[in-house]
């Protein structure tokens, strides 16, 4: 099974610059984990927004979308679980 890319967003990028380096460095190894296995345990659709995908990462999410046709994972947005939805625009 070949391993899907990862494409992150530029608005993705600046919210992984802006967090701590140890949070960084967990949120960047689930990013990483989701070439291997976009649809990895815990991972969820957001409701009302069929293409979303969200995964955890302590207090932190990912959301993201994946094409398999394409084999690309594509992170949308990343941040904190009190801040991601609203500024998200969900």
């Amino acid at each position: 099974m070949a391993a899907y890319t990862i494409d992150v967003r530029p608005r993705a990028r600046r919210s992984l610059r802006q967090l701590d380096p140890p949070v960084r460095k967990a949120v960047a190894q689930a990013i990483d984990s989701l070439a291997t296995d976009p649809r990895p345990l815990g991972f969820l659709p957001l409701t009302g927004h069929r293409p979303y995908l969200r995964v955890r990462s302590g207090d932190y999410r990912v959301i993201y979308t994946v094409d398999d046709g394409a084999r690309v994972v594509t992170i949308a947005a990343v941040g904190h679980r009190r801040e991601i939805y609203r500024s998200f625009g969900l």
